[in-house]
């Protein structure tokens, strides 16, 4: 829910969501996204018929700067913009090391390529927040060892993340910061050592002795 209030999905309540100084309460998801707030699905929302490549090039939509008019024409200043954007598609799959994938179609991916794929659309958009929803579920250990450090990665270029995740050793392995959420109230927020030895939280998600 709180993804989805952040990033446009739901209208907010009440209060008020600000990035960068800047109210964003209200805007439509692609206005939030133009800004630089992008987020990942719990279930991968992939082109499950499109390439590896395809799936990440079509993540660059919205850095067009030629018309849409010199697009479909094919125009020279068109082609080339699109191949320059296919190429940075490409650096992002070598960066998150699926280059070799490039031309696998997404359907075939087993479940830790397709989460990861996902996470390559995201980049694509160029976020400066990025919003992680449960990166690593349904992932065996390897595939979880495997996204963390990509997501470690991503946070070294300078991107801000934020994650919803129920693997709390995860969670550990990777924040700086945890705020704990109990149905929509905060129970707790501080450095990992700090949160995890909260009575509040113990007991909303571990329950009384």
């Amino acid at each position: 829910t709180l993804f989805n209030v952040i990033s446009g999905f739901f209208p907010a309540t009440e209060g008020e969501v600000i990035f960068e100084g800047e109210e964003i309460t209200g805007l439509k998801a692609h206005e939030i996204a133009q800004r630089g707030v992008t987020r990942t699905f719990q279930t991968s929302s992939l082109f499950m018929r499109l390439s590896v490549l395809e799936n990440v090039f079509s993540g660059y939509h919205m850095s067009y700067s030629t018309s849409l008019l010199k697009r479909l024409f094919r125009m020279p200043s068109a082609k080339k913009e699109e191949d320059l954007l296919r190429e940075k598609s490409m650096e992002i799959l070598e960066f998150m090391g699926m280059g070799s994938l490039k031309d696998e179609i997404a359907e075939n991916l087993p479940h830790g390529h397709q989460r990861i794929l996902g996470v390559c659309m995201a980049l694509a958009t160029k976020p400066k927040l990025l919003l992680l929803d449960e990166p690593v579920a349904g992932m065996n250990p390897g595939e979880t060892s495997t996204m963390i450090e990509l997501i470690r990665q991503i946070r070294e270029k300078g991107i801000t993340i934020i994650i919803v995740e129920h693997d709390m050793k995860a969670i550990l392995r990777l924040c700086d910061r945890i705020l704990a959420l109990s149905y929509g109230r905060k129970i707790a927020e501080g450095l990992p050592n700090e949160v995890m030895e909260n009575e509040d939280l113990i007991e909303a998600y571990l329950g009384k002795e």
